[in-house]
């Protein structure tokens, strides 16, 4: 068999490989998803509506946090608080119990008197009504008021807490970096996380790979309206949706994976349909449409 048939059948190859792929169905991304800012804010609503003002009963079934529940346990829980993806449960006395999700962190609720927890739980408050369990995440620790401030001093401003878009602006219009890494870069905008800067750029066309010196500030503020909204949605709904009922063809409410959304973990554009790319943007898988993006 000469060379040129050998290439030529290798080329056959890797294009019927790719007529398969493509013809599959789009999957729902498996890896952990780390909770965005809207759900920090969310959970911060319903912990509050629900523990605050109560004195709790507050343990550590796995162990890990046995030091810092024992400070807390038996004290009125004032308030709780989100910045960011960061929750500050802040207990009398200047206690507060730092949490960070992270990628495993997740909450699970029933109401008191509690079964005996399941699994790793790090942390378990109880109320007269209400259970908390948190388990898997990557931060939950006792701090204080001026650990707290220190830790949202470090972040920019949240678009769930009133943050001004001009600080955002500040910084991204002052740095070489693609904006689809600094959207991601805590220290700029707080709470946004893969999912929302997928969706906001492509909502707004914007090229993800755009150094932030290179955005107008026509495209930033409708970049920046477009995360303000999408992520009051987050807030309202509990999850993330960016799509309407109208493009769904179904109720929100009935939205399930990666149906929620308009481009992230999709292989179509819904605008084009062309075929969305996927690259590494600041570490992380940035899906967008090179057609529509550009």
């Amino acid at each position: 068999m000469s060379f040129e048939m050998r290439q030529n059948q290798q080329a056959a190859r890797r294009l019927a490989k790719v007529v398969r792929q493509r013809s599959l169905p789009p999957k729902s991304p498996r890896q952990p998803v780390m909770p965005e800012g809207h759900k920090t804010h969310y959970l911060a609503r319903e912990h509050n509506q629900r523990y605050a003002g109560e004195r709790l009963d507050v343990s550590s079934p796995q162990g890990r946090f046995s030091d810092g529940a024992r400070a807390v346990s038996g004290r009125v829980l004032e308030s709780v608080r989100a910045a960011g993806k960061h929750l500050f449960y802040e207990f009398e006395g200047n206690r507060i119990v730092h949490v960070h999700l992270g990628r495993y962190g997740s909450y699970v609720e029933q109401t008191s008197p509690p079964e005996p927890p399941q699994g790793q739980v790090r942390l378990r408050a109880i109320s007269p009504t209400h259970t908390l369990d948190l388990r898997g995440p990557s931060q939950c620790r006792l701090i204080d008021s001026e650990v707290q401030k220190s830790i949202c001093d470090s972040l920019g401003p949240d678009p769930l807490s009133g943050g001004k878009k001009t600080e955002v602006w500040s910084a991204i219009s002052a740095s070489g970096k693609p904006i689809g890494g600094l959207l991601l870069d805590q220290s700029i905008v707080a709470g946004v996380g893969n999912i929302f800067r997928a969706e906001a750029l492509f909502e707004t066309g914007l090229d993800p790979h755009i150094p932030g010196n290179k955005l107008s500030p026509d495209q930033f503020t409708r970049l920046w309206k477009s995360l303000v909204k999408m992520m009051k949605l987050g807030l309202k709904h509990g999850r993330i949706i960016t799509v309407t009922a109208k493009e769904a063809g179904k109720p929100l409410k009935e939205l399930a994976g990666n149906e929620r959304f308009r481009i992230y973990g999709k292989m179509d554009c819904p605008q084009c349909g062309g075929s969305i790319a996927v690259d590494s943007v600041a570490s992380r898988k940035m899906h967008w449409c090179p057609e529509c993006q550009s």
